[in-house]
């Protein structure tokens, strides 16, 4: 009773938020539509404001290891969110409703941004979960080292078509199952971690959630294939062909028996819940045609995109057959906690955007390689969605044609710019795999592992590792491309 009471409390809490982010922002731009004066949001923030998304991300980063029982939880999770991003949320309410100036008005356009865009995110990531949570790829493989790099080739590329959430869902049990007759096998949930539910999705909007919010923010669906696949494919070749050799030295380590073994269960594979192939495709169209268009009012401002996902969320959960979904161990929990946790992430997050726009200039980030290593470094031990996004608001703050850090197009578009874009979508994404905590499939990935009986190297046991691997192929690419 006392679990139903915190957890009722809790939602409670977020709805009202949601409630409030949309009727409180209307009444302010009514009273600050005669005219903006005077000094920005940007300009009166004090820096501890950014305590609470800071108190927010170490949270995320810390109890996972000190209280890892008591986190698990989605309503414990859905309380630290709350609670840490409470204090932003009230008082950028309170100063919409009685600042009739700028910095009411950046303050309820901040607050009812934040709220479309946690909506937005969470339609995307949530519809593709379910839905590729309906397609089931059974059968057993023969662990050999062109199948094993054929499996993390294959979801590289799928990763920009169904999210790295979604690629990691469908192929991590079946390589798990390929590879479950040997011994050495500690390399492989590693390096599905750094190129199905990281690397790989650098192509595409749907790939990976950083870049969807540039996407959200205004950068073109196409910018991110266009200007980064010249250096996303001789990153995730290295990385193929370093795990080639790696997994074909273990695989000679293993005793005849086990390769005897793992030969004589060989179950081709074959796809089951196919239907929900067409219901991807439906999320890819939402996403291309109801987007809306900012310079010009119509249905689709009016959630059409996501309502769209919505429809075919539900279209999956009532046409896949059940068993299906249970031989796939599809549980809701991934998804919630990450329902849970941004909702407080982007709205915690609004004063320290903010203050990095305004003050990005003095930050001293001028170089393509100082924005990767900068945003890389906090994407791998914090999340690099809102990473992405503070540094994407430090280097719009230091163009004059980069005037709100809510539309990112003049960066994506301006010469001056695009390296500096690149580098900063490179370094989210990449270094995503620093750490479990890095981003959310990575410690899905983990749990599914650890329940097949793969024994996955501690938090910073795993940091090392990334470390030991991606460090040498980052550095490369930084004196290669990014100097």
């Amino acid at each position: 009773m006392r679990s139903s009471r915190y957890s009722a409390a809790a939602g409670v809490a977020a709805a009202c938020w949601l409630l409030a982010a949309f009727f409180a922002p209307d009444t302010a731009w009514a009273a600050s539509d005669a005219g903006h004066h005077g000094p920005g949001l940007g300009d009166v923030l004090p820096f501890w404001s950014i305590l609470p998304f800071a108190g927010l991300l170490l949270s995320i980063a810390i109890l996972p290891m000190v209280a890892e029982h008591w986190w698990h939880s989605n309503r414990n999770q859905l309380i630290v969110a709350v609670g840490w991003a409470s204090p932003v949320f009230l008082w950028l309410t309170y100063t919409a409703l009685t600042d009739h100036g700028t910095v009411g008005h950046d303050a309820a356009h901040g607050l009812e941004h934040a709220i479309e865009e946690y909506l937005s995110f969470i339609a995307l990531l949530g519809s593709l979960y379910v839905i590729s949570g309906g397609i089931l790829l059974r059968g057993d493989l023969e662990g050999k080292p062109h199948v094993n790099t054929a499996f993390l080739a294959i979801g590289a590329v799928l990763s920009n078509v169904i999210g790295t959430t979604g690629a990691s869902m469908l192929l991590i049990r079946p390589m798990l199952r390929t590879n479950a007759q040997q011994k050495h096998t500690w390399h492989i949930p590693l390096f599905f971690i750094f190129l199905v539910s990281n690397i790989g999705g650098a192509l595409t909007p749907i790939g990976d959630p950083p870049l969807f919010l540039g996407y959200l923010r205004g950068i073109d669906f196409w910018w991110t294939l266009e200007h980064l696949w010249m250096l996303w494919a001789p990153v995730v070749v290295v990385l193929l062909v370093m795990f080639f050799f790696l997994d074909r030295y273990y695989y000679q380590q293993e005793a005849i028996r086990s390769t005897r073994d793992d030969s004589t269960h060989i179950e081709p594979l074959r796809l089951e819940g196919n239907l929900n192939f067409l219901w991807l495709a439906g999320v890819i169209a939402c996403v291309l045609v109801l987007s809306p268009d900012p310079e010009v009012v119509d249905f689709r401002h009016y959630y059409a995109r996501e309502i769209g996902m919505a429809v075919l969320t539900i279209l999956s959960l009532q046409l896949t057959p059940r068993p299906l979904r249970a031989a796939n161990d599809f549980t809701w929990t991934p998804i919630l906690e990450v329902a849970a946790l941004f909702i407080g992430i982007f709205v915690a997050m609004i004063p320290a955007t903010t203050l990095l726009q305004a003050n990005g200039a003095s930050l001293g980030l001028t170089e393509p390689w100082q924005y990767f290593w900068a945003t890389g470094m906090l994407s791998a031990f914090l999340d690099n969605a809102p990473t992405y996004v503070t540094f994407a608001a430090v280097a719009c703050g230091t163009y004059e044609f980069c005037t709100t850090a809510e539309n990112l197009a003049p960066l994506s578009v301006e010469a001056a710019s695009q390296p500096i874009l690149v580098a900063i979508s490179l370094g989210a994404v990449f270094l995503g795999a620093g750490s479990y905590i890095g981003n959310g499939p990575n410690f899905m990935v983990r749990a599914i592992a650890e329940q097949s009986g793969y024994k996955m190297p501690s938090f910073f046991g795993y940091c090392g590792y990334a470390l030991m691997f991606l460090g040498p192929v980052f550095v490369v690419l930084t004196l290669v491309a990014l100097i």
